[in-house]
């Protein structure tokens, strides 16, 4: 079985397991993650304000003015939301964090409506 076939079989027993958020929920944040480090000069650590915004630009580019119900469908209803997801991988041991790293660091960055909203939209045109 290839590498992205066992990580898929192993979000799936994740989201599962925990009961509270979709497998697409945890892949999409995984995404952003690596296209965060991606858009370092050199790969380290991000923070969960950091990870954020590239949960928005992600969410934009692939849902549009829908990523706040797209997210909803997934069970994910705020930032702390994703901060949970990123605390359930690392749980899981996909991700790894630092002793500084804290759930409170994705407690209410933004709003979904107003993050996806169509007037942020026309103001990027």
């Amino acid at each position: 079985m290839n590498k992205a076939a066992n990580l898929r079989r192993t979000i799936d027993k994740l989201a599962e397991k925990r009961g509270v958020f979709r497998a697409d929920a945890y892949l999409f944040a995984l995404e952003a993650i690596e296209q965060a480090m991606q858009s370092q000069s050199t790969p380290a650590h991000i923070s969960g304000e950091y990870l954020l915004d590239w949960i928005v630009l992600l969410g934009k580019e692939r849902y549009g003015p829908m990523a706040p119900d797209v997210f909803r469908s997934w069970g994910v209803h705020n930032t702390l939301d994703f901060g949970r997801i990123v605390f359930h991988l690392v749980e899981a041991r996909l991700l790894r964090k630092r002793e500084e790293d804290n759930l409170t660091d994705f407690l209410d960055k933004f709003d979904f409506e107003e993050a996806f909203s169509l007037k942020v939209f026309k103001g990027q045109a």
